[in-house]
């Protein structure tokens, strides 16, 4: 598929809000699935550090 110009390019037919909305969602779901289980773990790392040092205090 060939454009004129990149206006042309980001319209894509005009079908471009449909194209780039799709692209967007399924870049928001990628990073969603890539930072979730980052952050679960680290949170759980913090608070077996913060059982261990309620435990060593008894």
């Amino acid at each position: 598929m060939n454009f004129a110009s990149f206006g042309d390019f980001l319209a894509m037919g005009h079908h471009g809000a449909y194209v780039w909305s799709a692209y967007g969602i399924c870049l928001v779901v990628l990073v969603n699935n890539i930072a979730a289980p980052l952050l679960a773990r680290r949170r759980y790392l913090q608070e077996e550090a913060r059982r261990l040092r309620r435990e060593k205090g008894k």
